[in-house]
């Protein structure tokens, strides 16, 4: 096992073991099922006849899965001699018989062809037959033989570099390697000085959990970052003010960040609501207003009043705080995105809402402008969290207020900067795209002469993130987005554009040979590239 990665998926596995995550998610649901097996394997070794229905409850579909479930309910009914004798041998009361025996002594009674619906179905794999038969084995206690889903070992052993089962390993082979792994995850935090996991139940709660402990991880690795450091600070910050701002040129994935980034930490796309700020957005659109409403019976027109994106929003997070306090549970997080924040004029949009960012919960309350009614107050709930982008090549940057900037942490997207320096090369060479490192090349050297000066009109590098980029594409990017983006930023300073198109023309693969480098403005190419992560003006 890779000693180190075990150390630091433990360490990110310490927010979830002491959160109420791990109670109402994970240890409840399975512990409350171990309690009706152990009264089903009472009644299976005292030879009651009501063992049937004991076990069938406690035969967890969440555990099992349903197929597996119905197939062996189906099973016990029809069999009901093969089913005692196999859960007689499962459960046989005799500590000093080791797990992987009882296994293998209960599957000799199970067919490998059970009947469903009025044909066979094939129950052979050591998958299929350990799922449902390890949460029969909790009835001997779920802290010492925890259930057993083969994807979420089989994906965190090769994530943490661990041996897998020895091939053509059986049911009981396979289950005991299961339990030296978690074993193993529990002695080695217990080295590191933490508290939890402290049984083998809580090490397999985030085995099958790992993919939600690593998601930042996991998404680093999707967006081509070097690593998830970023990605944990954003987080940091969120958790600090609520409320974050990413800034920068155009092309540095700023509104793809935030989108992705709210989905992970959302859990759901369905608690994510993104807006785009522009000069003719007022707070009657993203707070509330009244707009134009035509009455369907009379047919005559009039106003309502209208809640906006931030309400809706707001009053779902709200609904999902009382949920959760009643449930004893963690809240679902809901994220609003603001792309092109800085384009609207964000003291009219905002209005009374720049106090409500900086106080939350439900003791902070005010009226709202469209609000007459006394006890019609508005609160931020604690679990809506806000991301905007700013373009940090538009002018209107300038309208960012004081204000606001004190209720929002900002953090740079900029393409000379961690964890956006180097992000071209990683993705090409992710996506395994050949012969194009010299626009790589470009882009560093370009961004470099226009050095901290100009660094707002430096090139982002997602114009280039394209998975099948060629010769062709990159001239009709650089064309097309980028010549006419920099004329722009660079009007009026002629020497540093000149300087820029000439170490394009310099880096041109077929600069050296007999045909000459594309003149900009002179080429004409047809056609459309795969939009690539976070690019466009964000």
């Amino acid at each position: 096992m890779d000693q180190a990665k075990l150390d630091y998926y433990l360490m990110r596995a310490q927010e979830f073991l002491n959160s109420k995550r791990l109670e109402s998610e994970e240890l409840g649901y399975k512990t409350e099922t171990a309690t009706i097996l152990a009264d089903a394997r009472s009644a299976v070794l005292s030879a009651d006849r009501e063992w049937l229905p004991l076990v069938k409850k406690g035969l967890n579909a969440n555990l099992a899965s349903w197929q597996s479930k119905d197939l062996l309910e189906r099973w016990f009914e029809r069999e009901s001699v093969d089913a005692l004798s196999a859960l007689r041998a499962l459960w046989v009361d005799d500590d000093t018989i080791p797990p992987g025996k009882r296994l293998r002594d209960c599957l000799k009674w199970v067919p490998q062809r059970l009947d469903y619906k009025d044909s066979e179905f094939n129950f052979g794999g050591v998958n299929r037959r350990l799922r449902p038969f390890s949460t029969l084995l909790m009835a001997l206690g779920p802290q010492r033989y925890p259930p057993f889903k083969f994807k979420q070992f089989n994906e965190l052993q090769q994530y943490l570099r661990y041996p897998v089962p020895p091939q053509g390993a059986d049911e009981g082979t396979t289950y005991e390697h299961a339990l030296e792994f978690l074993d193993g995850i529990r002695k080695r935090a217990r080295e590191l000085g933490f508290v939890k996991p402290h049984n083998l139940l809580e090490a397999q709660s985030i085995v099958f959990r790992w993919r939600y402990i690593m998601r930042l991880d996991l998404l680093a690795d999707n967006l081509t970052f070097e690593d998830a450091e970023f990605l944990y600070r954003i987080k940091r910050l969120l958790e600090d003010k609520k409320q974050v701002i990413f800034q920068g040129p155009p092309g540095t994935g700023k509104t793809y960040v935030a989108r992705e980034l709210a989905k992970c930490l959302a859990g759901s796309e369905d608690r994510v609501e993104l807006v785009q700020f522009h000069p003719s957005y007022a707070y009657e659109d993203f707070v509330q207003g009244f707009r134009p409403t035509v009455d369907k019976k009379t047919k005559q027109a009039g106003f309502e009043l209208r809640d906006g994106p931030l309400l809706d929003l707001a009053e779902a997070a709200r609904k999902e705080m009382d949920a959760s306090a009643k449930e004893n549970r963690e809240p679902e997080n809901y994220f609003l995105i603001i792309d092109e924040i800085n384009r609207g004029n964000l003291a009219k949009v905002f209005g009374e809402l720049y106090f409500l960012l900086e106080y939350r919960g439900p003791k902070n309350k005010m009226r709202l402008q469209y609000s007459n009614e006394a006890d019609a107050k508005f609160s931020m709930p604690e679990n809506l969290y806000i991301i905007g982008t700013m373009n940090t090549a538009d002018r209107s940057i300038a309208l960012v207020d004081a204000a606001l900037r004190r209720r929002f942490y900002f953090v740079p997207f900029h393409p000379a900067e961690w964890p956006i320096e180097g992000l071209l090369g990683r993705y090409l060479d992710k996506k395994e795209v050949q012969g194009m490192g010299w626009v790589v090349k470009f882009v560093e050297d370009a961004n470099k002469k226009l050095g901290e000066q100009q660094r707002d009109a430096a090139i982002g590098p997602s114009y280039f993130m394209k998975k099948d980029l060629d010769k062709e594409m990159a001239e009709r990017i650089w064309e097309y987005n980028v010549l006419p983006y920099l004329e722009e930023q660079l009007y009026g300073k002629s020497t540093t554009l000149s300087e820029i198109k000439a170490l394009w023309q310099a880096l041109w693969p077929d600069a050296n040979s007999d045909s000459e480098a594309p003149d900009a403005g002179d080429g004409e190419q047809g056609g459309f590239g795969e939009p690539a992560p976070g690019s466009g003006d964000a």
